[in-house]
């Protein structure tokens, strides 16, 4: 592998706040303080250290700072959220002339910065995360709001798609972590409308003793003084697991918190599996190459147990961890690439490159050799995960519902595992080793909102 920081113009020298690769042509989208989304064309040259960026147009409709942008899994548009509330859709218009975005919709709701979005597989929906503590759920095809969920108490930094259409979730600065799953509303006599509801509040844990101490319960997120505007979390490809950023955790009641990265199973999402190994800064974003690979074989201690190899990345306010699936330890690291906070993530379609945006206007790219990740996963292996309804019913009970409408627009009942030892007891070791020392999760009620202290970055 090689790359670095890229320093050409990016945006004007102002801040690099998001970036994505379009999923067929490759091409790389970011966004910037300067109210604009560039396009660049990556190329590998042998001379150079790294791979090479070359600006190829601007879309300019913004008229404030583009935060998030991404496109959609088909490839036909492209969604860029903004300061103030903005929401647009691009759609790709193919030519004589070659290629061009075009403004298609406003999606207008978000009374303020709109922070993170994420598609749904089939790119008929789309959820985004604001300062205005709310996630909305957009009917893309419509154009317009299908629901909201406002149970927040805090800034929503991330939001994800859980590519099997189950679930949804989102991560705020409030210090919780929210599980939304689909229950589907009969809609006349053959329809249903999609209605997602509140699955589980993680929020604190408490660690395991050694000795018959009482345990005390700590937070697992950073509150709002976490000095960036982003807590990007990620679904697998496959689903089988959630990745959430912002992680921090105290291995004794009196010890420092550490940073970290949590990864939630499929099969028990009440509470982490897995702490990734603790970062010098907080964890601000993650992000999942797009590419599955064969197994290796070259090491049996894994935290995971799947028949293929999923990597991922992990960025933290001024370092870049790449892992896989298969290993402990990181498979790359990267310190000290920028000068100010990282913002977001991007692989590459072919998962060739990988491109990482920063507050001090630049990218570092890197450039992956033929093969250094591994092989492709074979045709045989099928990318899915085969969900079983009966024992998920057994591990989920469903508690009173909750008439308060700031869980959702639609007044939905709020469900949660109740039983710590039942769900213990039923998690799939397939999927995921059980390593981590956090042991249970909570739902807290609904508390008065924190004073709110807008998060700065950092020097």
């Amino acid at each position: 592998m090689k790359g670095g920081t890229v320093q050409i113009n990016w945006h004007e020298t102002k801040p690099v706040l998001t970036l994505d690769f379009h999923p067929l042509s490759g091409l790389l989208a970011t966004g910037g303080a300067d109210f604009d989304i560039k396009l660049w064309l990556l190329v590998c040259e042998e001379q150079k250290k790294g791979p090479v960026a070359t600006y190829q147009n601007s879309l300019t409709y913004h008229g404030s700072a583009v935060n998030i942008l991404r496109f959609s899994p088909s490839g036909d548009f492209l969604a860029s959220g903004a300061d103030g509330g903005e929401l647009i859709l691009w759609k790709l218009h193919v030519g004589e002339a070659g290629q061009t975005w075009k403004v298609l919709k406003t999606l207008s709701f978000h009374r303020k910065d709109v922070l993170d979005l994420e598609w749904s597989k089939d790119s008929a929906f789309l959820i985004s995360g604001s300062v205005d503590n709310s996630c909305i759920i957009w009917d893309v095809n419509k154009g317009s709001v299908h629901q909201i969920l406002d149970a927040h108490l805090h800034y929503v930094q991330g939001v994800a798609w859980d590519p099997l259409d189950k679930y949804v979730a989102s991560l705020s600065s409030d210090r919780t972590c929210r599980i939304y799953v689909n229950k589907p509303q009969t809609k006349g006599k053959s329809s249903e409308k999609m209605n997602y509801v509140c699955h589980q509040v993680i929020s604190k844990a408490e660690p395991q003793l050694p000795d018959d101490s009482r345990p005390v319960k700590s937070h697992l997120f950073h509150d709002e003084t976490l000095p960036s505007f982003f807590r990007r979390l990620a679904w697998a490809p496959d689903g089988s697991f959630l990745l959430v950023p912002a992680g921090s955790y105290k291995l004794l009641p009196l010890a420092e918190p550490v940073n970290t990265a949590y990864v939630f199973s499929r099969r028990d999402l009440s509470r982490p599996a897995i702490q990734l190994p603790g970062a010098t800064k907080p964890v601000v974003a993650v992000r999942f190459c797009p590419v599955v690979f064969d197994l290796r074989g070259s090491n049996s201690a894994g935290f995971f147990k799947l028949p293929y190899r999923i990597v991922f990345a992990v960025a933290t306010l001024n370092s870049l961890y790449v892992y896989d699936t298969e290993s402990v330890p990181p498979i790359a690291v990267w310190a000290g690439l920028h000068y100010a906070a990282i913002t977001d993530i991007a692989w590459s379609p072919d998962a060739h490159f990988l491109a990482v945006s920063s507050q001090d206007g630049y990218c570092t790219l890197v450039e992956f050799e033929n093969n250094e990740l591994g092989s492709r996963a074979s045709a045989s292996v099928e990318i899915k995960v085969e969900e079983k309804k009966s024992d998920e019913h057994k591990s989920e009970v469903s508690i009173e519902s909750t008439t308060s409408d700031r869980n959702t627009k639609a007044q939905a009942s709020v469900e949660s595992t109740t039983d710590d030892r039942n769900t213990k007891a039923q998690a799939d070791e397939r999927d995921v080793k059980e390593v981590s020392s956090i042991v249970t999760s909570s739902s807290v009620p609904n508390k008065q909102a924190k004073r709110r202290i807008t998060p700065m970055a950092i020097d």
